[in-house]
């Protein structure tokens, strides 16, 4: 976006939650390590709402929606060690809004501590309702009885769907796709690729929407963590298409523009594998920064293998979008010991 050319978010409404912008760091050591390509890092786990990540900047535009509709509760939904569910109601919190989280425990964990540490334990410290909900028990059921509960009450309940998933949500990464794209102009850094872990599909979608609006042809890779290419591909572009449609784009992506692979996260979202395990180590032991195993593990580890089988050369360079994710681990400390 160049000098005085208005933001593509600017008409909507937002309240001021995330420290941005994020840096984009050089990752030299990882680089080294691996033989190639460039690597450079966007610290968008550093976006400082409750330890950060991706769904602050989502949030920015989803609160400033529910205010707008004079909500006084967030309703939301997510895994047990929800990021996004963590986030929403450290938001909720600062705003001064209640804030019901509806976890599914997807998974049956060895490790005693998944459903005490990690995001689960922030969640409460940050005064949201935490509802655990079985591995076979309905979301949308839950939700209708928690908002029907709320309004028998009194209150104004506001939902947010997983991941913050709306073309509203995506305006957080078109924005961010603004600051990128700034930011490497100033550093004169051609990125060849970004890749980050997507699973909602709002990040993706945002980045994607935002970037061909404002002419920039970077591709977008996504490691998923939870499904499998072709339905996390058309749940992307049903996204982009929403968000493009919101911001009444004419420069517009392609359905080829959106690419998934999903070869990495196991098939079983929520278990951490042994690629994804050492990944989280590699990038912790190479540059000193943390990942987690479920999203940004997954991701790391599919750059790694795709470098490795020559995907990527020792000239391209590659922007690896830290999408945060870090509490997490502390869900999985028998599995990273």
């Amino acid at each position: 976006m160049s000098a005085g050319t208005a933001s593509l978010v600017a008409r909507f409404p937002r309240v001021q939650l995330a420290h941005l912008p994020t840096r984009i760091e050089p990752l030299r050591a990882l680089t080294q390590h691996l033989g190639g390509p460039t690597l450079y890092i966007k610290r968008d786990d550093c976006t400082g709402l409750a330890l950060g990540g991706n769904k602050t900047r989502k949030l920015e535009f989803l609160l400033a929606e529910a205010l707008a509709a004079g909500a006084d509760t967030i309703v939301t939904v997510g895994g047990a060690q929800s990021n996004h569910a963590r986030q929403t109601a450290a938001a909720a919190a600062k705003l001064g809004l209640a804030c019901v989280l509806l976890l599914r425990q997807n998974i049956q964990p060895d490790d005693r501590s998944f459903l005490r540490s990690g995001n689960v334990l922030l969640d409460k410290l940050l005064h949201a309702d935490v509802r655990i909900l079985a591995v076979n028990q309905e979301i949308a059921e839950a939700r209708e009885r928690v908002e029907a509960e709320l309004r028998a009450a009194g209150r104004k309940p506001f939902f947010i769907p997983i991941g913050g998933a709306t073309a509203v949500g995506c305006l957080g990464y078109v924005a961010a796709a603004e600051e990128l794209i700034a930011q490497v102009d100033d550093a004169d850094i051609h990125l060849d690729c970004i890749v980050h872990a997507t699973g909602s599909g709002s990040t993706q979608a945002g980045l994607l929407a935002g970037l061909r609006a404002l002419g920039n042809a970077t591709p977008v890779k996504g490691f998923t963590t939870h499904l499998d290419r072709d339905e996390q591909e058309e749940l992307v572009w049903s996204l982009v298409t929403e968000t493009a449609d919101l911001l009444q784009s004419v420069a517009r992506p392609s359905r080829a523009d959106v690419r998934a692979n999903s070869d990495y996260y196991g098939g079983v979202y929520g278990v951490a594998q042994d690629a994804s395990i050492e990944a989280v180590r590699i990038m912790a032991s190479t540059e000193g920064i943390l990942l987690d195993p479920i999203y940004t593990g997954v991701a790391l580890a599919g750059l790694i293998h795709q470098i490795q089988r020559g995907r990527f050369g020792p000239k391209d360079t590659v922007l690896f979008l830290h999408t945060g994710g870090t509490p997490g681990l502390f869900g999985y400390v028998e599995r990273l010991s």
